[in-house]
Order: C-alpha cells, then sequence, then structure tokens
C-alpha cells in the first residue's frame, strides 16, 4: 500500500486565512511579551532620569558612584570625590540611589501583587469558615 498521498500536505487544502491567522498570533505574542515589557521599562528610566535632583546619590553606566551637585538640561555634575567633580549626559545614568527615607516608603506601600495575594487569602479564610 503507498502512503505518500497522505503524508502530504496539499496547499489548496490550506486556506490564507489560516495563514493571516497564524502571522497575527505570533505578532500578538511579540508585543504582549517583548515590545509592552520594553517599553513600560524605557518610560521608566525616563522618569527616572528627568527627576534626577541636586543631592541624588547616582550611579552611571560605566560604574562610577557619585552625588549630583548641580543639573542641566542634558547633563549633570557629579561630585565623585572631595575635589572631583565630572559632568556627565543624563543618559548615563543607570540608577538612582534612594535615601534610607525613601527606601522605608517604599516598602512600607504595598504592591498590587501584594494586594492580589492579602484578598485571595481573606477570600479563602472566609470559604474555609
Amino acid at each position: 500500500m503507498n502512503f505518500t498521498p497522505y503524508l502530504q500536505v496539499s496547499s489548496a487544502q490550506s486556506s490564507p486565512y489560516m495563514m493571516i491567522l497564524t502571522f497575527g498570533l505570533v505578532f500578538v505574542i511579540f508585543y504582549l511579551f517583548i515590545i509592552r515589557p520594553q517599553n513600560k521599562k524605557q518610560k521608566e528610566t525616563e522618569k527616572m532620569i528627568s527627576a534626577v535632583k541636586k543631592g541624588d546619590k547616582i550611579v552611571t553606566i560605566g560604574g562610577i558612584h557619585g552625588e549630583v551637585t548641580s543639573t542641566r538640561e542634558k547633563s549633570v555634575i557629579v561630585k565623585v570625590d572631595e575635589n572631583c567633580k565630572i559632568e556627565f549626559s543624563r543618559s548615563a545614568i543607570a540608577s538612582v540611589e534612594l535615601d534610607e527615607k525613601e527606601k522605608a516608603a517604599k516598602a512600607a506601600k504595598p504592591s498590587k501583587g501584594a494586594k492580589k495575594e492579602a484578598a485571595k487569602a481573606v477570600e479563602s479564610a472566609e470559604e474555609a469558615k
């Protein structure tokens, strides 16, 4: 018995709508898992850089730690040592280190995920009663 006709897929049977649907599905998956999170992270970084002010402790992309002594439109002047100040482009800032007060305030504020978990725990405790 010859099985080759059963193993071959005919292009006449596959519709162009299935191909369009497949490409659309691939695009949606790329958007949800790659494009959207990247845009969100970029907006957070831009917000952090624009909020840099005098007295903030920063770390540059090159790994230099220092304190901002003054800000300009496109650059910041960072005090690295007692007598050493360096001017950096704002885009060279990798992160802003939080003060102890800001860390405590951020830790005290519950995240969205923690709120959902707490609500689920309350619901499950009520159901158990």
